[in-house]
């Protein structure tokens, strides 16, 4: 038995966000999907740190923090600034920090 309901399933296709806007949504997601980056972004919540800072923090090596705030800029989660020889990295702005509380809040139920 088959029985589509097709005002449901327009209804559902005017609210559906374009192509490309779910390959971007997913890139976010899938920085939500490690717990180093995760533990990166919960210090950065905190305080604008330096590779140096997260190392130490974290216990992990430079090269690897390095590696993944790479991946965090790259999705426009984290901004940068230079002092001098060292880089200070800082949450890019509040919409993640709503999107890391949102799902500690729900694990938390």
């Amino acid at each position: 038995m088959n029985s589509v309901n097709p005002d449901r399933v327009e209804e559902c296709r005017r609210q559906m966000v374009k192509e490309d806007e779910y390959d971007d949504m997913s890139m976010i997601f899938n920085m939500f999907a490690d717990s180093t980056r995760l533990k990166i972004m919960s210090a950065l919540f905190t305080a604008e740190l330096c590779v140096s800072d997260l190392a130490s923090l974290l216990q992990m090596s430079q090269s690897a923090i390095s590696h993944q705030l790479a991946s965090l800029k790259k999705t426009k989660l984290v901004k940068s600034r230079k002092i001098g020889k060292l880089v200070y990295y800082s949450m890019a702005d509040e919409h993640i920090k709503n999107m890391y509380r949102m799902a500690l809040e729900h694990i938390h139920e």
